[in-house]
């Protein structure tokens, strides 16, 4: 917002470094006078007949203290102005970042160098500020674009059979119904996990007591048809692990993405999962381990990026999700003060571990 225009914080110190100055000449002045001319009499013959009287002597130093103090509030002022920038500089420097990293460039650093004083702590700050929000705005850039593009796809595909039907009246209306449905469905899940994810990111939910235990057994019962479709023994073992957290929205998403994401990506047939729940050093630990090929050691740190998907950041089959899976357990244990753990099995799959802090209340 516009401010009316005043000094500026330079010359507002340099007038305050000549006052002080001058305030301490006048003081030492006055000390000069009090104590020193008190004692010389004031009569023509002055002290014993030969010193001078105080009349003489203050007349005689009068011009002499005016002469110094002119030059101190002369030499306050052209030594406060170069101090004033000296000491300032540092901060015209954060302000230059500043007014860069409004106009869109994050990239800039200001790298002060010098001692650690309080510019320095300042500058090493808002550097780490910029790297922070440029890695925030970068990965932002990067979903939005993949959003775009995973949108676009289940679109294109209704557009294209809704063509397709106009121009051949004669096709089967209910296989295309069907596969609308479906398009449709997948652009659905899409959206929602978008919604949840922004959601969890943003820690605007209603926190509560959550046993992980009974979600885990929650969500077990809920994919245990998929698992059996898929010939995948499913077990929940352990004991309570009482967190605070949101249960219904955030909670019980994140356990069955883990239990999807360790059901789906998995051996064709006779493979396991097994879900455990425990309380360790005043936390909730789940920990989600499968069977499953055997993942390369580098491809499991990108597990957590929105819209990869499995080992070959492919779709497989119509159960393999959006590929927010992992990103949208990433975001909720972020949420809620967490940690996530991934671990490649030297047999083949999967090893994730969440370690969220006890409800306290």
């Amino acid at each position: 917002m516009p401010r009316r225009p005043g000094l500026s914080v330079r010359l507002r110190l340099t007038l305050s470094y000549a006052g002080f100055l001058a305030v301490a000449g006048a003081l030492l002045l006055a000390v000069v006078w009090g104590y020193l001319l008190r004692y010389v009499p004031d009569n023509p013959q002055g002290l014993l007949g030969i010193s001078p009287n105080r009349w003489l002597l203050v007349r005689t130093f009068f011009p002499a203290a005016a002469v110094a103090m002119a030059f101190l509030l002369v030499f306050g002022l052209v030594g406060g102005w170069f101090l004033a920038g000296r000491m300032l500089a540092p901060l015209d420097r954060i302000t230059a970042a500043a007014r860069t990293a409004g106009s869109g460039s994050l990239s800039h650093r200001i790298r002060l160098e010098g001692r650690r004083d309080e510019f320095r702590e300042l500058a090493d700050a808002f550097d780490t500020m910029l790297g922070r929000l440029e890695s925030h705005v970068a990965e932002e850039r990067r979903f939005a674009a993949n959003a775009s593009h995973e949108l676009r796809t289940p679109l294109a595909i209704s557009q294209t059979l809704l063509d397709v039907a106009r121009e051949d009246p004669t096709r089967d209306r209910d296989q295309l119904i069907e596969r609308l449905q479906v398009v449709n469905r997948r652009a659905i899940d899409l959206t929602e996990a978008l919604l949840l994810l922004s959601r969890s990111d943003r820690g605007t939910f209603a926190r509560e007591g959550v046993d992980l235990s009974l979600v885990a057994e929650e969500a077990a019962e809920t994919l245990l048809p998929l698992a059996e479709r898929r010939g995948i023994a499913l077990d929940v073992t352990g004991g309570a692990a009482r967190v605070g957290g949101s249960a219904e929205l955030l909670l019980l998403r994140m356990m069955t993405n883990l239990v999807q994401n360790a059901v789906v990506h998995n051996l064709p047939t006779g493979g396991t999962v097994t879900v455990h729940t425990e309380e360790r050093d005043g936390a909730g630990v789940v920990r989600v381990e499968n069977t499953g090929p055997v993942l390369a050691p580098e491809l499991v740190p990108t597990l957590t990026e929105p819209f990869q998907r499995g080992t070959e950041r492919a779709r497989t089959d119509e159960h393999a999700g959006v590929g927010l899976g992992l990103a949208l357990v990433h975001s909720v244990v972020r949420a809620h003060a967490g940690t996530l753990d991934l671990a490649a099995r030297p047999a083949g799959g999967l090893l994730v571990t969440v370690t969220l802090p006890t409800d306290t209340r």
